[in-house]
């Protein structure tokens, strides 16, 4: 009735205090609900003249009593919490009000020790999102500076509605947020680690365990650091493809090529599996009854063990490879699956994942090549002149050396090292 009344009219409230917020009151450090608490308690005071724990029936005390003015009270309380110790003036408890008026307790309380600082301070996100976008273009670009990174950041901003209308910051700051968003990326620096950096697994992978011989092995290629005399008279560079053994670093195979093909990965894997035999010329030592296998033992499983040279056959149960194109070709996935092995990609830029095979063809660079007519050396700067002068190796030759050095000084050294 009141409200359908045309001469009725809302003077006055004191309007409702907020409820408040449970969820947040309990992410405050205790020290700092409690005192937020006890403002509380002081404020209620001058605001309604009683404290919440005053009893039932019970009177404000004459400098809190409502016919005072609320500037008066706040004096009044003022001088009680000083005279109790708490020094605090008439201005501190008016401010205390007011953040208790508009937020209720979570106006008194202290918050910063749960305030969250912006990340990148006061830049625009625009700016931030736009830089992100130009470091990510630089992953597989060319290596450039800081310079053209802030150039190319101006331009993806003109090129949207809300990068027109943004404020860019100094120069200095800018710099410094291409710093904090490049940090351990390489974006200036090396373009290789770049991509590795970006293209790697995000997790803490690593190698595969393994105990037991063919339970993990790891496949790969690398360029022979040894000029060759190639089919054509022309001396040229092969590549290495080689699997090894990762519970007892053996070399199971290894197979010389201009280059590496599906198919000379699948004829490795062949290798791998078959026993090698004794070549013309090789000494008798190599044979397999006097290395360190356990010949009599093997030899009636597989007569042809008896004219094979010392390395072990070892038939991979998991091979582990990278993503080159020999080894996720159609013909070796199909002999891998005709043997029954199952073949695991590692992940793009984490060669960690193989160090085995990544360490072991390294060091037939330092323990096979470097002792050949026609050795390169890892890079240019270590090269010398005149190479292709030299009597060179042919790519048969050479093979025929590779395969005699490992099994005379690689694997029967593996094996008792294991």
């Amino acid at each position: 009735m009141l409200f359908a009344d045309d001469d009725f009219e809302v003077v006055d409230s004191s309007g409702r205090m907020p409820l408040p917020p449970v969820s947040l009151l309990e992410t405050l450090p205790q020290a700092a609900l409690e005192k937020a608490l006890w403002w509380e308690g002081h404020i209620l005071e001058v605001l309604h003249g009683l404290p919440p724990d005053a009893d039932a029936g019970a009177e404000p005390k004459p400098q809190y009593a409502l016919s005072r003015s609320l500037t008066a009270r706040e004096r009044a309380k003022a001088v009680d919490l000083t005279s109790a110790g708490h020094k605090v003036t008439a201005g501190t408890v008016a401010n205390y009000r007011r953040r208790y008026e508009k937020g209720g307790v979570m106006g008194l309380a202290d918050h910063r020790p749960v305030r969250r600082t912006p990340k990148y301070g006061t830049v625009d996100e625009a700016v931030v999102e736009a830089m992100r976008q130009a470091i990510s273009e630089a992953t597989d670009a060319s290596t450039r500076t800081g310079t053209f990174l802030l150039w190319r950041t101006e331009q993806i901003l003109k090129a949207s509605d809300i990068g027109r209308e943004v404020r860019l910051p100094s120069r200095r700051t800018l710099y410094r947020l291409l710093d904090r968003l490049t940090s351990g990326t390489h974006t200036s620096g090396s373009a290789k680690t770049r991509r590795s950096r970006a293209h790697g697994a995000s997790a803490p992978f690593g190698e595969l365990p393994a105990f037991a011989p063919g339970e993990v092995m790891q496949i790969d290629s690398t360029p022979l650091d040894v000029l060759v005399r190639l089919d054509d008279g022309v001396a040229g560079t092969v590549e290495l493809t080689g699997m090894v053994d990762v519970a007892t670093r053996t070399v199971s195979a290894a197979v010389l090529r201009p280059s590496t093909k599906a198919v000379d990965a699948s004829v490795l894997l062949a290798r791998t599996v078959t026993p090698e035999l004794m070549r013309p010329g090789w000494v008798d030592a190599l044979r397999m009854s006097r290395s360190v296998l356990p010949h009599r033992r093997l030899l009636p499983l597989d007569e042809r063990l008896e004219h094979a040279a010392g390395r072990p056959v070892i038939v991979p149960e998991m091979i582990v490879c990278d993503h080159g194109k020999a080894f996720t070709s159609r013909n070796f996935l199909a002999s891998c699956r005709f043997l029954q092995i199952d073949l695991q990609p590692a992940h793009k830029g984490s060669p960690f994942e193989k160090g085995t095979i990544e360490k072991t063809l390294g060091s037939v660079g330092t323990l096979f090549t470097q002792f050949l007519l026609g050795f390169t050396g890892r890079s240019a700067d270590h090269r010398g002149r005149h190479l292709d002068e030299e009597p060179l190796w042919s790519l048969l030759e050479l093979q025929e050396l590779l395969d005699e050095w490992i099994v005379a000084h690689f694997t029967d050294r593996s094996l008792c090292c294991s």
